[in-house]
Parts: C-alpha cells; sequence; structure tokens
C-alpha cells in the first residue's frame, strides 16, 4: 500500500483530501495559484498546516488534484454526436471553465502524474478522434492545435481590461481612441470608431476562432481514410 493510500480519509478536525483541494481551489480562484503554499491554505481550513500533510504529501500533490478538479467541471466528450460536434461541446465548456479558473490555464498540460478526470479527458478525446477517421499521428496534430487554440484564449480572454461589449464601447471612446489619431493611425482609429458604435462585442470570437480551426482539420480526417 503507498503512503497516499495509507493517508485517513477524514481527519478528527472535520478535515478531508475532498476539503482540502476544494479550499485550495477556491483560494486560487481569489488570489492565483503562485502565492498559494500548505502554510497559507491551512489558515484558511483553521487548521495547523502539518495537518495537511495527511492529505496532500506535497504542493506539488495538491496541484495535479486542483488541476483534476478542474478537468472534472469540464464536460466530457460524448460518443453520440459527430466528431466536430462534441469537439466544439468541450472546447466551449473548458473555455467557460478555465473562465472560473485562470489560474489553471498554465497548470492544464504541466502535469506529470494526471489525476482520473484529467486522463478520462485524454482518453475520450482521442477515442473521439479515432474513431472519427483520424491517424494516431492527425489526431496528435488535432490535439496540439486544439489545446493551443483554447489555452491560448483563455489566457488572452483572462487578461482583457474589460468584461463585455458595453466596457469596449467605453474604453474605445475614452481610452482607446484618443491615442489613435485618425491622421496617424486611420485603419486603427476607423477600425475602433466602427467596431464601437456597431456594438462589437468580442465574446464572440472564441466560437469563430474554434469554427475554423475544426473546419481546417475535417480534410485531414478524409485525407486519411
Amino acid at each position: 500500500m503507498s503512503a497516499r493510500e495509507q493517508r485517513p480519509a477524514v481527519s478528527d478536525g472535520g478535515l478531508s483530501k475532498a476539503r482540502v483541494v476544494a479550499e485550495a481551489v477556491r483560494l486560487a480562484d481569489r488570489e492565483g495559484v503562485h502565492g498559494l503554499s500548505m502554510r497559507r491554505l491551512a489558515t484558511e481550513l483553521g487548521a495547523g498546516a502539518m495537518s495537511l500533510y495527511h492529505y496532500v504529501a506535497s504542493r506539488d500533490e495538491l496541484l495535479d488534484a486542483m488541476v483534476d478538479v478542474v478537468f472534472d467541471e469540464i464536460e466530457l466528450l460524448s460518443d453520440d454526436t459527430d466528431w466536430r460536434s462534441a469537439m466544439r461541446r468541450q472546447a466551449m465548456s473548458a473555455r467557460q471553465v478555465l473562465a472560473r479558473h485562470p489560474w489553471a490555464i498554465s497548470l492544464m498540460e504541466s502535469r506529470t502524474t494526471p489525476g482520473p478526470a484529467n486522463v478520462r479527458h485524454r482518453e475520450a478525446f482521442t477515442a473521439c478522434l479515432r474513431k472519427a477517421g483520424f491517424s494516431i499521428v492527425m489526431a496528435t496534430h488535432a490535439n496540439w492545435l486544439l489545446n493551443s487554440y483554447v489555452y491560448g484564449y483563455a489566457l488572452q480572454e483572462a487578461s482583457l481590461p474589460f468584461r463585455t461589449a458595453d466596457e469596449l464601447a467605453e474604453m474605445t471612446d475614452s481610452v482607446y481612441l484618443p491615442q489613435l489619431p485618425a491622421d496617424e493611425f486611420p485603419y486603427l482609429h476607423e477600425s475602433a470608431a466602427v467596431l464601437a458604435a456597431a456594438g462589437y462585442d468580442p465574446a464572440g470570437e472564441f466560437a469563430f476562432g474554434l469554427d475554423l480551426v475544426l473546419a481546417a482539420l475535417e480534410p485531414l480526417r478524409a485525407a486519411e481514410q
């Protein structure tokens, strides 16, 4: 029996691994993951720092478990629809989950001891593409491409200084346009002004780009059959 298996599920103080990990996720959602420490987490739980090591042996094990919580929130790929619809739904779900947990974006592909939800997602992803006719190599290309798009977009979205079309329009009028005089930057000025006047909503960009990526993958699937 491993050391991890020997740890108690629940202590006299009411702690459990699930509670420790859930609190770590909540803390990371509020403050980011870089400052997350066992001592900081113990303070939030009202416990001693050493007591947490009954449930997670190290910070790395804690991060593995936190990332697995995030994977578990993402919709699992289904076999009851075509591959493009399945991939689209999963990618849209991943974007929503990463918006709730932006600290996880840089960690999703970094874990060397993935948890069960992580592995289930990877198996379902590969199975969907292989059953659709992608070769192993092309499925791997698709995996890299889609992950790069989803994580890259999520990272960019998390850093934007606005969240809605109204906030963007307000910033365009008060911040962007004054920095883009029409005589010096005619195309940027025109684009900003027209988009703001039209109520442009950047929220639709993810779906637009995702559909292009999926459409580009279709000929690669057909070429392998």
